[in-house]
This record gives C-alpha cells, structure tokens and sequence, in this order.
C-alpha cells in the first residue's frame, strides 16, 4: 500500500546532479516525506504545512523585567556560570527536543504524542497551561498600552503629585532621603501606577476586587482584538506580524542601550550587575529554569517548517541569541537604575525590583528625568508592546494549533476557534483589571506556570526519552536533517536533563513560600487556589495515562510505544525507520 501511493517517477539517489536531475530528486523528496507522515498514522500530504514555516521567536518580557534581577540578586556575574551551566544541560537539549518532535511529527502539542499515546496528558497540560497564561499576559500588554497612550504628552503624567490620583503623602522623588525611597511608596510614579491605573487603593484584598477600570477595560479589548487578526488564518497572518513584533524590540533595546550607558551613575549599576558574590548563589537554582521555558508553542511552530529544516541550528541559534539578549538587556537597564540611584543618592539596592515594578514605576520615572522623556516613554513602551504581543501570540497559537489538530472540527473552523479563545482570554481577564485585579495576576502568574510547567516539561523529557526511545527519536531526526544527534545530546535527552527537572521540580515545591504582593499577605485560602490552578494542569498527565490503560487493549509495552494501538496507526503503526525503506 505504501509502494502503490508513491511517486513511480522516483529516481535512485544516484541518478545524476546535474540540472536534469533535479526535478525527479523533489520527486523522491515528496515521496519520503509521504511514506514518513503515513508511518506516524496520518494519511495526508506534508504539503500543507510546507511554506509556511514559522520565524522563531527568540526573547520575550522576562528578559527585560525578571533576568537581569535576578542576574543581581543571585549573584550577578557569578549567576551566570549556573545559567550557562543550566543553559547547556537542560535548556538547548529540551529546546532541541521539542523543535524535532513538532517538525517530524508536524503536529500540535497534543498530538504529537501519537509517537507515544500513554503521554498525550502532557501536551493538554501544556495547552491548559499556555491557556491559563494568557488569562493575565493580555493584561500586561493592556497595561503597556494604557501606559503608551498616557506618553503622548508633554508633561508625563507619573513625573509629579498634581494629580488627583495622586497620595496625600506624594513627594517629589528629589526630597526623598534614601529611608523614605526604600520603605515608602511616594513617588508620583508608584502613585501613578497604584492609585492612577491599578486603583488598588480601593481594594483590601483578593477577596475585594471590585470593578473592572473601564480605562484598562478599552485597552484590554484593542488587545485581543489585535491578536484575534493576528491568528485567526493561522501562520499567514502571525508569521507576518512576529516579523515585526520579534524585531522591533532589538532596535529599541540598542536604542535605550546607547543612551543608557551615556547617563551619570550608569557605570555604578553597571557594577552592581555583574558584581560577582558566589554566596548568593544558593538561591539561583530555582529561578534559572524559569526564564526559558517555550514548551508547547515550540512544537506548534516547529509544526509548520519544512520537513527538512535544520531544526538543530534553529535550537543552538535561538536559544543563544535569547540569553545573549537576556545579559544585553540587564546593561540597559541596570544603567538606568544606576542613573536612578545617582539621582536620588540612594544604593542601588533601594531601586533594583523585578516585574511590573521595574518596567511600570521604576523605568518610567527614570524616563521622564531625561531630556526628550515623551520620546523615550513613547519607545520604550512601544518595545513592551511589541514583546507582549509577541509573546501573547505564541502562548495562544499553542493552545490553537494543539486543540485544532487534535479536533478536526475546530481545524474546519479556525477562525470561529480562534475567535472562541480570544473572547475566552477576553471574559478571565476581566477579573485581572479590576480594583483588586493586580492580587488575581498574581496569584495566576505565580501558580499557573510556576511548577507546574517544569512537571510538563520533566514528563515530556521522560515520555520521549524514556518510552517513546532516544533511538527512534534520533532516528527521526536522521530522516529530517541527514545526521544523527550527538552522544551528548542522547546523554542529556535520557539522564541529565530529566534529572535537573526532577530536581528543580522538587526544590521548587520544598521551598514554596506564602504569596505577598508588597506589604499584602494572601490568605491562606488563596494560596490553596493557586496550588489548585497548578494542580489541575498537572493531574491531567497521570488522569490521561489511566484512563488510557483503562481504555486500550494490549500490553503495557504496546500501548505506550507507539500509535498502533488506538491512535490512528492502523496497519502502518510506528516502527523503526530500517522497518521503511524509502526507495
């Protein structure tokens, strides 16, 4: 049945190089890559997705608000010997692994396990995860929209206490002594954005959140309608728009780079970032594995390259040019924070934060110090913008691209199913910008993808590694690129890796602390509910493996090893690759 469909035309490897061969050798292209979809128990031409390869996304928000703290809070340079370290081990393998499992199988993250079906819970993790991500993560790209609608103005709003929003207690940032900067609020900026736009002075707490900020309100709809034109024909339309969302921030960022490095007191936050103090180091383990994690929207865009794209150069190329960006970004903005602390005679202490903090009070308010400041606000913002949507984009065509290939009816339907997800992000979001929305955010952003995305990923090393083979997976890779991967990456694949993850995971439930925002305390009973959230992408890993041991007949081997038994494999259910012969 394989030989009948294909080409009769195919030619020997060897039938010539010169320009007559080249339209047979397509031909044995074409038919490779038919009887290799056939195997992995889908009956279509690869055609469909050829030509639409997706541009890779390379960095995102957390390189700009969260590494280069907690590059200076863990030790600063030396932090970046376990990153590297951490890098090399664990990141580039699994980048790598999931770049090769969404290009060979050409699916999304759900079914792509047909390569191993006792483990297709990971992938509606993964997309329960992305899903609960994008809940908030809009919010964030509102607030950056919110914030570069207020620049269009001479006199920034955040630079003085003239304001209604404005503390009884808000004094000009210059008559503050270094006490006051590190324990009080009183800066126009930190009113701006507690009192202006978050308005958390009118909730006591998550159980109070009040109203949604109809100013927050318009900015979230621009929002997702943005992202709903941006997905809704798939990776014709977004592979355009990341074209500029993934290289605009670049420029941007060498602008503030430039500028930043030229203000007084730059050189001192500089210092203070790659200040080496090998005793904070004990503290990095846990955050490392958080700056890098793309499981899932890897595999829905590896989905879309052609076959035989080079999908190891793409893991090596990215992966670096992310943490490249990840330590460029902390000179930018550690010069600011060292022009901060110059200004306000302060320690750099005092004015280094992460998060929201750093990127919505903070830089603002160094910002509208500078000469030209609605300039500077208008670029740097913009620069959120574009990260945000970036990211946002690839989080929602995971859990598009996932559903859609697993559903045949929401793939007939994509952009009723992408609207759907859009409106749902849309209506959960609500919760975010309310009075008390910044407490809902969170609690989502501290549960949703904390643990619970390393557990996915420890699985889906296992799964692949473990059940499915490095063998056949390396083998898999053989067909696509011509060469097996190294004795390193197998190793890593198999035992290292997994091992990190397992630790990380571990370390990271032992050494949970309470939720705080500021001075607030989150009740005990929010803290259950976050677990919950975490909990209910994780539980569908083990609920998935029994419901499918309940369902299948077989042995266990033969369930877990491959799509012959029940996922669609029928008589062409998954082998090894010598079990093939292409010619």
């Amino acid at each position: 049945m394989l030989l009948a469909r294909m080409n009769p035309q195919v030619q020997p490897e060897n039938s010539g190089a010169g320009p007559g061969s080249e339209q047979p050798q397509r031909k044995r292209k074409a038919a490779e890559l038919l009887v290799v979809k056939e195997r992995n128990g889908v009956q279509c031409l690869l055609a469909s997705r050829d030509g639409d390869e997706q541009p890779r996304e390379t960095w995102d928000l957390a390189n700009v608000w969260r590494f280069p703290y907690l590059c200076y809070k863990n030790g600063g340079g030396a932090f970046l010997i376990p990153y590297t370290l951490f890098l090399v081990i664990a990141g580039m393998p699994l980048f790598y692994m999931e770049l090769a499992l969404g290009q060979y199988n050409r699916e999304g993250a759900a079914t792509v396990w047909k390569i191993c079906p006792f483990f297709k819970g990971v992938g509606y993790a993964v997309i329960l995860i992305a899903l609960y991500v994008g809940f908030y993560y809009n919010v964030i790209i509102a607030w950056s929209l919110y914030y570069l609608f207020s620049s269009f103005t001479l006199h920034l709003p955040w630079t003085d206490c003239g304001h209604a929003w404005n503390s009884p207690n808000c004094t000009d940032p210059k008559l503050l002594n270094s006490s006051c900067w590190a324990t009080i609020p009183r800066t126009p900026s930190t009113s701006s954005r507690r009192r202006g736009v978050l308005h958390l002075h009118e909730s006591s707490g998550i159980h109070d959140i009040g109203l949604p900020q109809w100013q927050l309100l318009l900015c979230l709809i621009v929002v997702v309608i943005v992202l709903f034109f941006s997905l809704w024909k798939g990776v014709k339309t977004s592979g355009k728009v990341v074209w500029i969302t993934a290289t605009l921030p670049y420029l941007v960022l060498f602008v503030l780079l430039v500028h930043g490095i030229t203000l007084p007191g730059a050189s001192n936050g500089i210092n203070a970032y790659l200040h080496i103090d090998f005793y904070r180091l004990k503290e990095a383990t846990v955050n490392i594995f958080f700056l890098g994690c793309w499981i899932g929207v890897l595999i829905a865009f590896a989905s879309y390259n052609k076959f035989d794209n080079n999908c190891y150069r793409d893991a090596l190329l990215t992966s670096t040019i992310n943490c490249v960006t990840s330590f460029i970004s902390g000179f930018a903005i550690f010069s600011i924070l060292g022009y901060m602390a110059h200004e306000h005679k302060v320690n750099i202490e005092d004015v280094a934060t992460e998060g929201a903090g750093l990127v919505f009070i903070l830089y603002p308010e160094a910002i509208s110090t500078l000469s030209g400041s609605t300039f500077w606000a208008v670029v740097f913002f913009v620069m959120l913008l574009a990260l945000g949507i970036d990211s946002s984009m690839g989080g929602m065509e995971a859990v598009i691209t996932g559903l859609a290939d697993d559903f045949q009816v929401l793939k007939r339907h994509r952009k009723l199913f992408t609207f759907g997800v859009s409106f749902g992000t849309f209506l959960l979001a609500l919760f975010c910008i309310t009075k008390g929305g910044i407490y809902v955010l969170t609690l989502l952003d501290t549960f949703a993808a904390g643990t619970s995305i390393l557990f996915a990923v420890l699985m889906e090393a296992i799964g692949v590694s473990w059940f499915y083979g490095v063998d056949r997976f390396s083998n898999d890779i053989q067909q696509m690129m011509g060469f097996k991967p190294g004795l390193y990456w197998r190793l890593c694949w198999k035992f290292v890796s997994p091992a990190f993850l397992l630790f990380v995971v571990v370390v990271s439930i032992i050494n949970f602390k309470p939720l705080t925002y500021d001075d607030y305390i989150f009740p005990l009973w929010a803290n259950w509910v976050g677990w919950g959230i975490a909990g209910s992408s994780m539980v569908l890993v083990p609920a998935y493996i029994v419901y499918k041991f309940l369902s299948t007949r077989g042995s266990l081997r033969e369930v877990s090893s491959g799509p012959s038994l029940g996922e669609g494999g029928g008589q062409h259910g998954r082998g090894h690759p010598e079990s093939f012969p292409l010619g």
